[in-house]
């Protein structure tokens, strides 16, 4: 029985789809790195504003940062699961990568292996 470079290698071949598809994918993934980052960034303002307000006791802290936070998680909940689709995830993939969003730092190492992952199965 013989291997091909793909076996050898541990990586398998980029599944065969359409370049309609494959610009689909493409287009998918970076709206999805954008949002991932957004919702991190604004998810660590928001650790910040917590600590400032409960921990440390700063009383004038900005309430709108919760709003924000709210309305850019919202907008990645919807563009993770437009990217889901595409690429056809399962339910626990699809569920623990729209979590990523309230964890602390989580968006963004969720973000990095997800991009690898479809660039790898796609060769977007």
């Amino acid at each position: 029985m013989s291997t091909t470079p793909e076996q050898t290698s541990g990586q398998a071949a980029p599944r065969a789809v359409s370049d309609t598809d494959r610009k689909k994918i493409r287009s998918a993934l970076l709206r999805y790195r954008v949002l991932a980052y957004a919702t991190g960034i604004w998810l660590l303002v928001l650790t910040g504003e917590m600590i400032a307000k409960y921990v440390i006791g700063v009383e004038n802290v900005p309430s709108w940062i919760a709003i924000v936070h709210g309305w850019v998680y919202a907008v990645y909940l919807v563009l993770t699961f437009d990217l889901s689709i595409k690429v056809r995830w399962p339910l626990p993939r699809t569920i623990g990568t729209l979590l990523a969003g309230t964890i602390p730092f989580l968006s963004f190492y969720v973000e990095h292996i997800r991009t690898k992952q479809v660039k790898t199965d796609f060769g977007v």
